[in-house]
């Protein structure tokens, strides 16, 4: 849902000053609040005018690319109470655009958040590239956006039945797939065969890829997979990240499908089971391994 982006990112622009002043008398601003909340006209994005900010680019906004002929700022704004809510609930009903405008917003003023001093040499950065980087103060010294890959995988028997697991910090009833950052000299299918021996104890093969979604929560990128396992092996939740995990049918999760996402059903009765927010590549590679059969 988060990968479907059709911005365009207009990278040849972040350095052309001329072109950014010129961009920006016309251009739409997109406020963020410290919660990653924002504002929506119906189901689109609202856009406040640039120019509104200041007369010129801005220091503190980011460029973002071109939409519809108009560039594209965000900023982040402290003062913004009333919002129409995070990515997290509004993802869904954003178009590919908008969807791909909020991602990148969310990440390069998450980043721009924690990367106030270099580094390499502790000096006070400020941004640059129209906040695709931050320069130091000191030494001139450039650095970039972080972006933090993660696995996540979908463990199945190869027929009928897959892994789902719960975090300690979750309600009753909630389940996804395993998933864990990569470490340093890592690839990311020994990430995937180590993550998944350190949450549950088990041994995967068959190790393939599926696809990859931005996850700027706060700036991770999430690279799906899905390997093989034998349901008879012994779970052993040895880094205390996971605290149950149970092999469901096809059958059960395709009625959890259909239950709905992250909620229990009017009435206040529980699910059993209780599948990731449609947003997430967790849900769209769950719905992948189901449709299958």
């Amino acid at each position: 849902m988060l990968s479907r982006s059709t911005l365009d990112r207009a990278e040849e622009l972040r350095k052309d000053a001329a072109a950014l002043k010129q961009g920006w008398a016309g251009a739409g601003l997109l406020r963020v609040n410290p919660r990653g909340q924002v504002r929506l006209d119906g189901n689109a994005l609202r856009l406040d005018m640039a120019a509104e900010l200041a007369g010129e680019p801005a220091p503190e906004a980011v460029f973002l690319g071109v939409a519809a002929e108009r560039h594209i700022w965000a900023v982040r704004d402290a003062e913004l109470t009333e919002t129409s809510g995070d990515l997290r609930f509004l993802g869904a009903s954003l178009d590919d655009t908008d969807a791909g405008i909020l991602v990148s917003a969310l990440a390069l003023l998450n980043w721009h958040d924690a990367a106030g001093f270099s580094s390499v040499d502790g000096a006070p950065t400020r941004p640059s590239a129209a906040g695709w980087s931050r320069t130091s103060d000191a030494s001139g010294h450039e650095e970039f956006p972080r972006t933090d890959p993660a696995v996540i995988c979908l463990v199945h028997d190869g027929a009928d039945r897959v892994l789902l697991a719960r975090q300690p910090v979750w309600p009753e009833g909630m389940h996804s797939i395993l998933a864990g950052f990569v470490e340093a000299g890592e690839s990311l299918e020994r990430c995937v065969v180590r993550e998944i021996k350190e949450e549950v104890g088990l041994d995967v093969r068959d190790v393939r890829y599926l696809g990859s979604q931005p996850w700027p929560f706060p700036r991770s990128l999430m690279v799906g997979f899905a390997a093989v396992a034998d349901p008879a092996q012994p779970l052993v939740f040895a880094d205390g990240e996971i605290a149950d995990a149970t092999w469901f049918t096809r059958d059960e999760v395709r009625t959890a499908l259909a239950a709905g996402d992250w909620r229990a059903p009017a009435g206040g009765a529980a699910h059993r089971l209780l599948l990731p927010g449609t947003i997430s590549i967790a849900r769209g590679i769950v719905e992948s391994w189901v449709a299958a059969a």
